[in-house]
């Protein structure tokens, strides 16, 4: 198991904490538009006049797509700090299943992952 230096974990950690603020602010943005508005704002409608079933049911989709896209958000951002507590305890950049080293490919692309690609597969495939 090699450990990875300081100075790359620092780098890491600027990655993960800018993608947890976007993610947060997303997520924000995402929970005021599902919960927050009216139905007359949402649909552009002002006026006081009945509204059509079916855009009731348009309403309500769009409202549980964003509420699952916000969920998808906070267990990404649950990984983050996850990754965030490795960076800290110095066991960041090694696989949790093998313990062997994620290829920086990987971290590159999904800095906040626990897992190689290898394990990952295994995981899903269990």
């Amino acid at each position: 198991m090699r450990a990875m230096k300081k100075a790359e974990m620092r780098v890491y950690k600027e990655r993960l904490l800018l993608l947890r603020a976007r993610l947060m602010g997303d997520v924000s943005a995402m929970a005021d538009a599902a919960l927050n508005k009216t139905r007359s704002e949402s649909s552009g409608d002002l006026s006081s006049m009945p509204i059509h079933m079916a855009d009731i049911g348009s309403e309500n989709f769009e409202q549980e797509f964003t509420l699952s896209l916000m969920q998808t958000e906070e267990g990404t951002l649950d990984q983050i700090e996850a990754a965030l507590e490795r960076i800290e305890e110095l066991q960041y950049g090694n696989c949790e299943e093998c313990g062997k080293p994620i290829p920086k490919t990987r971290l590159n692309a999904i800095p906040y992952t626990p897992v190689c690609v290898k394990c990952a597969a295994e995981l899903e495939r269990s």
